[in-house]
């Protein structure tokens, strides 16, 4: 009889709810079961999980690596899916290794070399991949004289930090000033350079800033499974143009993402993001961790999350090819279940029958995200 696998997932995004279903729903037909950790007790993935605890806070990442063992241990976890403090713990993969817990992460090297995205842009560029022009700004007049060479070339400046993830910080400088129209609607990415020089000079501390032109769509996000070999098993990617979203497999996507995958050896799961400056591609970012969208995937008729479990356990899948492309489609929200209390001062109050937060039952019938489909153009 094959045993069961153990998956933990800690504070991770919503969206993994689905990596999660994709793991029970494996073509193996092997028994998963998922713990999940998160500081947020409304988050959707301690609901999903067969077992869910609250993270401590304020741990450093010495200590989280110490709290991340235990669980390991106590747990019997047999793959870790580490995103909070992924550097600190991919150092240890050795110990965890000792207590029987495979890291689904890169080493530490590869890692290290895209927590930096001036570090990566210097990097990737190295090994022939095209990137934007960039500046890396900390004080106001560095900002200005970025924004203008960038001008000058007829670019829209933007700017982000030097190390972060999903698009937290991004704006995009605009010259206009502040006015009414800007409290009108949803708020907007744009902000006005004479508000961002001020708020500079009067920071008590410089910034970490790059900036570069505003990329234009398609975006494309490809995703990557790649063997502790260096060798890729998996590449797809998924465009985004405005709602429409799809797939491809052209290699003017593909072939730079095999370049930076196996150059740097982003073992597991990875997803290597490109835009168009001008008539050609450019890259983005690389996240050394599975996407939030790597379930859409399926539509495809692949399920990545058990093929990186099957990979991290040893069990080499081999090359993978999407049977097929999936039909264009959108990304609507739905509703998921919670657990039963917002917070761990009201568990208390709970009447005994009610699940507690460290045995989290799996939802009996989880909500699918719904697609509306419509022709490729």
């Amino acid at each position: 009889m094959v045993s069961r696998v153990r998956v933990w997932l800690n504070r991770t995004y919503a969206e993994n709810v689905f990596f999660m279903d994709q793991l029970r729903r494996n073509p193996s037909d092997r028994a998963v079961e998922i713990h999940a950790t998160h500081g947020d007790p409304d988050s959707p993935v301690l609901a999903a999980a067969d077992t869910a605890e609250l993270e401590p806070e304020g741990l450093s990442p010495a200590a989280y690596v110490e709290y991340a063992l235990a669980q390991c241990e106590r747990r019997g976890i047999d793959v870790f899916v580490p995103r909070l403090h992924q550097a600190a713990i991919v150092a240890h993969r050795a110990e965890f290794a000792a207590v029987g817990t495979a890291l689904l992460a890169p080493p530490p090297e590869a890692v290290a070399v895209f927590h930096d995205k001036v570090i990566a842009y210097e990097a990737v560029q190295a090994i022939g991949v095209p990137v934007p022009p960039w500046w890396r700004v900390r004080r106001a007049d560095e900002l200005l004289a970025a924004v203008e060479a960038l001008e000058a070339r007829g670019h829209r400046a933007c700017f982000k930090p030097a190390s972060g993830a999903g698009g937290v910080g991004f704006r995009v400088i605009t010259r206009a000033p502040f006015a009414l129209a800007q409290l009108s609607g949803f708020p907007s990415p744009y902000v006005p350079l004479s508000q961002v020089l001020e708020a500079l000079r009067q920071a008590d501390e410089p910034v970490d800033w790059l900036v570069m032109p505003r990329l234009e769509q398609p975006e494309v996000s490809v995703d990557c499974l790649t063997g502790p070999d260096n060798r890729i098993r998996l590449a797809v990617g998924r465009t985004k143009n405005g709602r429409r979203r799809g797939f491809t497999l052209h290699e003017q996507w593909l072939e730079p993402a095999r370049r930076i995958a196996e150059g740097f050896g982003l073992h597991h799961l990875s997803n290597i993001q490109f835009r168009m400056l001008g008539d050609r591609p450019v890259l983005m970012d690389v996240n050394t961790r599975p996407a939030g969208g790597l379930h859409q995937l399926s539509l495809c008729g692949v399920n990545a999350p058990w093929a990186a479990v099957r990979l991290a356990l040893g069990e080499d899948p081999g090359e993978m090819v999407p049977p097929f492309l999936g039909q264009d489609y959108t990304v609507v929200s739905g509703p998921r279940p919670l657990l039963p209390v917002s917070s761990p001062q009201l568990r208390a109050e709970l009447p005994a029958a009610a699940p507690a937060l460290g045995a989290v039952p799996a939802p009996a019938a989880p909500v699918e995200p719904r697609t509306a489909t419509g022709a490729r153009s």
